[in-house]
């Protein structure tokens, strides 16, 4: 790991997308985007939520880089920014599956 010459910065960023990523309801929204590209109505549906709701999770979800979206037609279609978001929470979840033994090693 190497760690980023303004490291004060790079802190308040990381914390700031953990802090976004620590809402259930978006964190959800990101899972939702992961396999495949997504439209909000799709992932309102899929998560019972209003358009809205899902419209404004997604709007600080791009802003801070977590997803992306791409235009087809009249729809916007919304996946996971890159393959380090994916990774994250795919090792994150490794992780909380892990058994725990109550030593710590």
């Amino acid at each position: 790991m190497s760690i980023p010459p303004d490291i004060d910065n790079a802190v308040d960023e990381l914390a700031d997308l953990f802090h976004l990523l620590g809402d259930p309801t978006r964190l959800r929204i990101v899972l939702a985007c992961l396999a495949q590209p997504t439209a909000v109505g799709d992932i309102a549906g899929a998560l019972n939520l209003s358009s809205s709701l899902v419209s404004h999770h997604l709007r600080l979800l791009r802003a801070a880089r977590i997803v992306k979206a791409e235009r087809q037609g009249k729809q916007v279609f919304y996946a996971a920014a890159d393959a380090h978001i994916s990774g994250l929470l795919s090792n994150m979840f490794e992780h909380i599956a892990e058994p725990t033994t109550g030593l710590d090693a």
